[in-house]
């Protein structure tokens, strides 16, 4: 008895970690934009350099993520997220001691983006679909994929207060030892990709990483998703980067900034749940073009409205609801098509290609504010990606592989 009722909580147990480490990958990661405004003053750099160096760490984090599902998928959940939490913390702490440029893109980007890479979604989202079943499963993600909200909303307010109070160096060094509790939650994250998993998609026999990724390679629809995540990337690094430079640029307080954030953690919440429970109930390709189409009708009306704080907070709210929301989507999507038993690595493909576009948002906007002395180049380019990002999800065959070629 006690056996089977360990059992059954298990899944909820992998659950809650999962939402532990997201949220302090994500709270601390999206909060570090904050710290811009005054490295500018204090370093004397222009804004391109923490452009480069903040698309360094988006690229850093796409490229490490596969990296970090296959071995996931091969040695374990447990053992990958450690050593990423420790990258993630050294990456904070020599942050705020960056003499040079170069150090700046070896601490803010390499490092950070590294670590942030290896333990976010999807080694995290991997593992808890291993122990869901498939009516449960989008929902789990959903859960999951809102607990990197709850962190950002805690985060960015606790980072600007840190800041204003102690200064960029100390505060980083605060973040680096909060990044370290992704250590401990990494311990209920156990397992590996496993053919025999009682909540696995059922396949045809064997399949091995290199037929799986080759299989993908081949899916239409795979590809549409990488496109598509591509601009989810380009759209959230653009705000979460810029969003405090621009604040400023508009004449408002600092705190405006923050607010905002925390204000996109707490909608995403909201958002994220909803695309959970809905992805479970309809069909997600049509989900994840709805949530695109609407990013681009929120960012023009931000363009011709007044810019005010309030503005600025229904702008981040909006945004909020949209924010994460693809995650459950597009992941339970992959799950969906090609079964969970190399989720962590598939998605992780996808995620690197969505860190591909964060790189371009990232770096693009700092070139455009220090050319331009504005950043509206930048909201309508993410008006048109978000256009072409709902429609190319349209024409997905989202059929399972596994019964198609069963039947």
């Amino acid at each position: 008895m006690t056996i089977m009722r360990a059992k059954k909580w298990f899944p909820w147990l992998v659950l809650l970690s999962g939402c532990l480490v997201l949220s302090l990958n994500l709270g601390v990661r999206q909060s570090l934009g904050l710290f811009i405004p005054d490295m500018l003053n204090d370093t004397g750099w222009n804004a391109a350099t923490f452009g480069l160096a903040f698309a360094i760490q988006n690229l850093m984090w796409g490229i490490s993520a596969p990296i970090a599902g296959a071995i996931a998928d091969r040695f374990g959940t447990t053992r990958t997220l450690i050593g990423g939490g420790i990258v993630y913390a050294l990456g904070l702490y020599l942050m705020g001691t960056s003499a040079s440029p170069g150090e700046l893109y070896l601490t803010a980007g390499f490092l950070i983006g590294t670590g942030v890479g290896i333990t976010s979604f999807p080694v995290v989202l991997a593992a808890i679909s291993r122990v869901f079943s498939n009516e449960k499963r989008s929902f789990a993600l959903g859960l999951a994929s809102a607990g990197g909200s709850i962190g950002q909303l805690v985060m960015a307010p606790t980072t600007q207060a840190l800041n204003s109070s102690l200064g960029y160096v100390a505060a980083l060094v605060i973040l680096a030892g909060i990044s370290m509790l992704i250590i401990p939650a990494a311990f209920a994250m156990t397992g590996k990709a496993e053919g025999n998993s009682p909540t696995a998609t059922p396949d045809l026999g064997p399949q091995g990483l290199a037929a799986a990724f080759h299989e993908a390679r081949k899916h239409r629809g795979f590809a549409l998703l990488n496109a598509g995540f591509f601009v989810c990337g380009f759209h959230i690094a653009v705000i979460a980067t810029h969003l405090p430079t621009f604040t400023e640029l508009c004449g408002l307080p600092r705190s405006v900034a923050a607010e905002g954030l925390a204000l996109i953690g707490l909608f995403n919440i909201i958002g994220t749940l909803t695309a959970g429970w809905a992805g479970g109930r309809w069909r997600k390709k049509y989900g994840l073009s709805f949530i695109y189409g609407m990013r681009a009708v929120v960012i023009v009306i931000f363009i011709f409205s007044p810019k005010t704080s309030e503005t600025i907070l229904l702008f981040s709210a909006s945004m909020g609801a949209l924010w994460l929301s693809t995650v459950p989507l597009t992941s339970g999507l992959i799950a969906q098509v090609f079964g969970p038993r190399y989720m962590a690595t598939l998605f992780g493909i996808v995620m690197l290609s969505h860190q591909i576009g964060a790189f371009f948002g990232a770096w693009m906007g700092g070139i455009v504010y220090d050319l331009t002395g504005n950043f509206d180049a930048v909201w309508w380019a993410s008006v048109a990606l978000g256009v072409f990002a709902a429609l190319v999800h349209m024409p997905i065959d989202d059929r399972e592989l596994r019964a198609t070629a069963k039947a």
